[in-house]
């Protein structure tokens, strides 16, 4: 997933790329509102992040254009502007969401996640079959295939295997399975992941076939054939 990060603000735009980066996301940063849009219309982003003032053309201004144009891509405003009138002002423009500097990580990142749901690409992600080399994962059935065989699955390893297929190469780490797979009010004991992960892989990787879970030690996992 693409998100484009305009803002002219370092100290807030690098962190916040790294942040997105380790979430598993592919970022582009513009530090002024005329590459801004230049940016946007020449890439396949899913997010736009705009603050409002900008050099040169402002967050509003390019919402505005985008939406006049029929671009569709979700908006979040990210900015100072914190009157009612500046809110009802960033939504009237086309923006999907408004967030206030300053702001709690988690909620920004919740916020990303749900205006990512919007996207067609996220779908085409999520979609119930999934294919990565031998392995084929039919999540609405709740079984993948390998080699002929027909593998069950429990409703956390088929989240746990559609967080992997969906991000082949990447390494995620410990904590990016534990968000993904349990909500805020859950609190599974600490050993739940490895476990997990040790009955996923006795059920994909069946004796003479290539390990497709690859542990990081100390760090978490990465799937896809070595």
């Amino acid at each position: 997933m693409k998100i484009l990060i305009v803002d002219d603000e370092k100290e807030l735009t690098e962190p916040l790329e790294q942040i997105l980066a380790q979430e598993g996301y592919e970022v582009d940063i513009a530090d002024n509102g005329r590459t801004g849009l230049e940016l946007a219309q020449e890439n396949n982003y899913d997010l736009l992040i705009l603050d409002w003032m900008l050099p040169q053309q402002s967050g509003l201004q390019i919402c505005q254009y985008l939406r006049n144009q029929g671009d569709i891509t979700p908006v979040l405003f990210l900015t100072a502007k914190d009157t009612i009138d500046d809110r009802v002002a960033g939504l009237d423009a086309g923006a999907d969401d408004y967030l206030v500097k300053p702001f709690q990580l988690r909620e920004l990142l919740a916020r990303v996640r749900a205006l990512l749901r919007r996207s067609p690409n996220f779908e085409a992600s999520n979609s119930s079959k999934l294919k990565s080399a031998d392995l084929e994962l039919d999540s609405e059935n709740q079984v993948a295939y390998r080699h002929g065989r027909t593998i069950s699955l429990s409703a956390k390893e088929v989240q746990l295997l559609t967080l992997f297929m969906t991000h082949p190469g990447q390494l995620l780490t410990h904590e990016q399975i534990y968000q993904h797979l349990w909500s805020e009010g859950e609190q599974p004991n600490s050993n739940v992941v490895p476990a997990l992960m040790r009955l996923l892989r006795r059920k994909i990787e069946a004796p003479g076939e290539t390990p497709l879970i690859n542990t990081v030690y100390g760090k978490g996992y990465r799937f896809g054939e070595n």
